[in-house]
């Protein structure tokens, strides 16, 4: 899918979303990797309705994988400078 063939210039980023979303509903696989959980995406995206929708769609049949634990960057952070001390 082509970015000019399917959304208008006119649209906020958050409905941009929501139709690379809707666009692969059910037709494409897509993955999508954040660090906000479900509850804040209201927060980002500005709006409960298209949040929901959003969500509803990116949610049915799908495969959730949450991890937690400490930031292996801070991890590694965290080693070279005790190797520099």
């Amino acid at each position: 899918m082509r970015a000019s063939e399917t959304f208008s210039s006119s649209k906020t980023g958050a409905e941009l979303l929501f139709d690379v979303i809707a666009t692969a509903y059910e037709r494409n696989s897509l993955i999508v990797t954040t660090n906000l959980p479900f509850e804040n995406w209201t927060e980002v995206l500005g709006s409960e309705r298209l949040t929901g929708a959003a969500l509803d769609r990116l949610t049915h049949r799908c495969h959730i994988l949450e991890t937690k634990g400490e930031s292996y960057r801070l991890q590694d952070a965290k080693r070279r400078r005790r190797r520099s001390d």
